[in-house]
């Protein structure tokens, strides 16, 4: 299990929620959380999977994501 750290175009809980079902149906994450405090808005996910099915389902959800971190 790896802790994905991607900057996000996220900017609210209404943007949250439209990524949640997306995020939610990836069989592969163990758990994700956003941080839309910080100014790069923050999505942090545990998972198995591949950081560009993490940012398509995100895309698929109309926003933007990019990988910052890996670990």
């Amino acid at each position: 299990m790896r802790k994905l750290t991607f900057k996000t175009t996220l900017k609210c809980a209404g943007c949250e929620a439209a990524v949640k079902p997306n995020l939610d149906a990836l069989e592969g994450i163990l758990s994700w959380e956003t941080d839309l405090k910080h100014p790069d808005k923050l999505l942090k996910v545990d998972t198995d999977l591949s950081s560009d099915t993490i940012i398509s389902a995100v895309a698929a959800a109309g926003f933007k994501a990019e990988l910052l971190e890996e670990a």
